[in-house]
């Protein structure tokens, strides 16, 4: 594995924890999101994960990990919560609560622990390519690493 890549917050967690990852860097496109990394890499925009940062409307903060090609039904995951809304941060927020720049957040090395909900597919996946805490640079990762070291609670709330 090649040692020319960014030794981010969550890289070093990601090291910390043991867990096996290759990394990806790309040509980062601002708005470009998961269609451009994909291209990029050469695989389906499908395998590439979203690390979305949410709010309920207690503005209790939360992590949504979802497909690429797929959208969040935050009605789905309030009612899931039981709570009466979930709806995403600004960059502003979302950066305070994860200390990453919108477009380079990465569930692992959080400024603070978040709860973490993933959708149910997410875990069918032989490899996940997800966000490695820096514009342009994703991790390749077993799926099931994401429940081992981040917790991640299933949810069905793609769309």
């Amino acid at each position: 594995m090649s040692e020319d890549y960014p030794v981010t917050t969550a890289v070093r967690e990601l090291r910390a924890k043991g867990v096996a990852f290759v990394p990806h860097l790309y040509a980062y496109v601002e708005h470009g999101g998961t269609q451009v990394s994909a291209e990029a890499l050469g695989v389906p925009e499908h395998s590439v994960g979203k690390t979305i940062v949410m709010e309920t409307d207690e503005k209790k903060p939360l992590l949504v990990l979802m497909h690429g090609d797929l959208e969040v039904s935050a009605k789905q995951l309030a009612r899931i919560l039981g709570v009466k809304h979930v709806e995403l941060c600004t960059a502003d927020i979302a950066q305070r609560h994860t200390r990453y720049q919108f477009g380079g957040t990465s569930p692992f090395g959080t400024r603070k622990k978040l709860p973490v909900y993933a959708e149910k597919t997410i875990f069918d996946l032989p490899k996940i390519f997800i966000n490695g805490g820096k514009r342009g640079f994703l991790v390749e990762i077993d799926p099931n690493e994401l429940k081992r070291v981040l917790r991640a609670s299933e949810v069905e709330v793609g769309i």
